[in-house]
């Protein structure tokens, strides 16, 4: 059985583990009552103790530990590996807590920038510089406590001297192994002080539509309009094009492109344009437009510029506009909705007359011509009162060949002509009858 002598040990070792627990939490609240004093409800008071209290626990803990073990075994021959433990712990934990106080300087600065405003350019900016030096500072922190607890080592001590004389060979021989992870460093450097991209900017990269998120020393997180995560090395920020819908500004001009009939009124389509973006708040009133870009394929193309103070009130504002422009020519301009138009039964002399019919009405529209098949290009207009130019596509026989060859049209016939055509070609017929047993020979 342990004599007395190991029981009182024992005892004052609980005692003094007890004390130094019970004087880490105190002495802990002491200090937080202490800085919400000196603060006086100030932000950066609940920041610095959300931000030490747990590494500054952790050390009074560790160091109070440590003094009850000294206190209780002043002569164990177990104390000095177990001193050595206790050191490691100590500069790990002072390390944490250095850290932790230099994010809340950090944590301090960016919060004078404000992420939530109309005009966040500059609070980007901050933001995005601070992410980077805070974990630059973070990196270096480690490396130093982690060079400490090697110092703590007599065998590293005893080496160190010629670990710095093969320094700059080993720093060539790591620079080579880990040169992706030093251009990843390098290019997240560049990226957060070049302000190439900035947090919370509206990015497109690898066909994706998002929002930079996150920005590191090796990689950036982009967060798509669909809530997915897209991670990108830094370099790639440094070595490839992207666009960046907020680089100088965030409001953005959009388009909306709509084909109809050519019998659209487009200026009634802008009156209805007005009407839609009166009093719209997705609308910033910049840039308002409606123009007819194309006319080709039997069909109208109107494209509607708009412009909105973001990107996404920009798509917002654009289906609202598509929606209601379609709305409108559905209901008050049904004649503009998108139509395809047939030739049924013209011959080449009929088409001949009826191009003159169509010039001497004045007709200037591509649709007013009922003779021409769809896909066929238009006719060559003559003078009024005269035949009409040949052309490739002419109202001429040839014309006629080449056009069935181009647009491979097929013509259809009147049930009237398709009668006077089956007659005619058995007259045909008829008459060539005699000169198919010759033809068979040959």
């Amino acid at each position: 059985m342990p004599d007395a002598t190991t029981w009182e040990t024992v005892m004052v070792f609980a005692i003094a583990l007890v004390i130094a627990i019970v004087a880490t939490f105190v002495i802990s609240a002491i200090a937080s009552i202490i800085v919400r004093a000196v603060a006086r409800r100030r932000d950066w008071a609940g920041i610095l103790i959300r931000r030490a209290r747990w590494p500054f626990r952790t050390v009074l803990l560790v160091g109070g530990t440590w003094i009850a073990i000294a206190l209780a075994f002043p002569d164990a021959g177990w104390r000095p590996p177990v001193d050595h433990a206790f050191l490691i712990g100590m500069i790990a934990a002072g390390a944490w807590l250095v850290a932790q106080l230099f994010l809340f300087l950090a944590d301090l600065g960016v919060s004078r920038y404000r992420m939530d405003v109309a005009d966040n350019r500059v609070a980007r900016r901050v933001h995005t510089q601070f992410q980077i030096v805070r974990r630059l500072v973070v990196v270096v922190i480690v490396i130093l406590a982690v060079g400490a607890i090697l110092l703590t080592f007599p065998g590293v001590r005893a080496v160190g001297a010629s670990v710095l004389a093969s320094a700059g060979i080993a720093s060539i021989v790591a620079g080579l192994a880990a040169q992706s992870v030093l251009a990843n460093m390098f290019a997240g450097i560049q990226i957060a002080f070049s302000e190439a991209i900035r947090v919370d900017d509206v990015v497109v990269v690898e066909g994706e539509w998002g929002r930079i998120r996150e920005i590191t020393l090796t990689y950036v997180v982009v967060v798509t309009w669909d809530e997915r995560t897209v991670v990108l090395p830094c370099t790639y920020f440094t070595t490839k094009p992207f666009q960046n819908w907020t680089k100088y500004g965030s409001a953005l001009i959009g388009s909306v492109e709509l084909d109809v009939d050519w019998r659209i009124s487009t200026d009634a389509m802008r009156e209805e344009l007005d009407r839609i973006l009166e009093g719209e708040e997705l609308f910033d009133g910049r840039t308002k437009v409606l123009q007819v870009t194309e006319a080709t394929g039997g069909l109208v193309r109107v494209r509607v510029l708009v412009s909105a103070a973001d990107s996404a009130a920009l798509w917002d504002l654009r289906c609202l506009v598509r929606e209601d422009l379609v709305e409108w020519i559905r209901e008050q301009d049904a004649g503009a909705l998108p139509q395809q138009r047939v030739l049924v039964g013209a011959e080449p002399a009929d088409r001949t007359e009826a191009i003159e019919r169509a010039v001497q009405r004045g007709a200037t529209d591509a649709a007013a011509e009922p003779d021409r098949p769809v896909g066929e290009a238009p006719e060559s207009r003559p003078a009024t009162g005269s035949m009409p130019r040949a052309g490739l596509f002419s109202g001429t026989a040839d014309g006629e060949q080449r056009a069935s060859e181009f647009t491979q049209a097929i013509p259809v016939q009147r049930a009237d002509e398709g009668d006077a055509g089956a007659d005619g070609a058995d007259e045909d017929r008829g008459a060539e009858r005699p000169a198919e047993p010759d033809e068979r020979a040959r």
